[in-house]
């Protein structure tokens, strides 16, 4: 709880507070990931939409282009005339006249039932295809809430569990704020051997000379960095003039 140990500005970005409406640091990683693992799906629903396209394209083609038609037509007549009266002729009339025959043939053929008649997915089709990814996609960017809820869920079926976790941040951050502190110390120390840049003693003579400019030049805190406000607290050494805020100091 804030009012047992007040986090610090650079430790509040390493927790999840589970009644912030905004998605947070720690959150943004799992969530880059999970939607990483989308991209290998959006690309494969890609090229199969422009594979489908494209063959849909190359079947239009030969429909339209290959479309061919054959027509066929003949005459066939056959006439055999026997002249005379004798019983020869009579006889010859008999039987070859039975050869006289006579027809016409006209045959029209074409390729068509052997033509592909493809059918192009229609707009709707398209974005019923890609809705299921989006859904995925949105589902990504939503879980971060519902993940949110594991700890409320662990904490009231196994409360002591619960305090132990508790007391182990607890420990955990005063550790690390102890060797943070000591890092600072000696990040402080460095950088205060070093001597200042012409630009930071050019700002620092014109806050002294001019003190209205003080609200435009304002300084950070040398230690997290947050901006000048008046609950900011300067160094007691006259000859430093470091500036800290007021959790740091």
């Amino acid at each position: 709880k804030q009012t047992l140990l007040p986090l610090l500005r650079e430790e509040t970005s390493s927790f999840i507070f589970p009644c912030h409406p905004a998605v947070q640091r720690p959150e943004l990683r799992y969530m880059v990931m999970e939607l990483l693992r989308c991209i290998p799906l959006l690309l494969f629903l890609l090229f199969v939409c422009v594979l489908d396209h494209f063959i849909f394209t190359v079947l239009s083609i030969i429909q339209n282009h290959s479309f061919v038609q054959y027509s066929y037509q003949t005459n066939h007549h056959l006439t055999v005339n026997v002249m005379g009266t004798s019983l020869m002729a009579q006889l010859l009339r008999g039987t070859i006249g039975a050869l006289n025959t006579s027809y016409d043939t006209e045959v029209q053929t074409s390729n068509l039932a052997c033509l592909p008649r493809p059918s192009g997915m229609s707009r709707q089709q398209y974005l019923d295809t890609c809705l299921p990814l989006g859904a995925l996609a949105l589902l990504c960017l939503v879980q971060v809430y519902p993940f949110r809820l594991r700890r409320a869920i662990a904490a009231f079926y196994f409360p002591k569990r619960e305090k132990v976790r508790v007391l182990f941040l607890y420990n955990k951050l005063l550790r690390q704020r102890k060797n943070f502190l000591l890092l600072q110390r000696g990040r402080i120390a460095r950088q205060a051997r070093q001597p200042p840049g012409l630009g930071t003693s050019l700002l620092q003579w014109c806050r002294r000379r001019w003190p209205w400019l003080r609200r435009f030049l304002r300084r950070s805190c040398t230690v997290c960095g947050t901006p000048e406000t008046p609950q900011h607290r300067p160094c007691r050494d006259p000859h430093c003039g470091a500036l800290y805020c007021e959790p740091c100091w």
